[in-house]
């Protein structure tokens, strides 16, 4: 609680972080990539267990990079929510 109110007033110090996530290169249960609904990812990213912001991650530097942009559910992601 104490530290939301801290993250809302100062903003996020982003220490918290998960491990390096890389996505898996191939489709799921046996489909071609293209084949896989939603927006695909490339690199390796890592999440604030705080605020949920993404950033890329440097493996060989072992450092955060820039905040990863949000990106728009694809049509079919949204027909399925609706």
């Amino acid at each position: 609680m104490l530290q939301s109110l801290l993250n809302t007033i100062f903003g996020c110090s982003h220490r918290r972080i998960t491990f390096p996530l890389t996505p898996a290169r191939k489709g799921h249960a046996g489909r071609p990539q293209s084949a896989v609904p939603g927006p695909t990812r490339n690199g390796t990213y890592v999440v604030c267990l705080d605020c949920g912001k993404e950033f890329a991650y440097d493996w060989s530097e072992m450092r955060l990079g820039e905040p990863v942009p949000k990106r728009a559910p694809s049509a079919e992601v949204q027909a399925i929510f609706r």
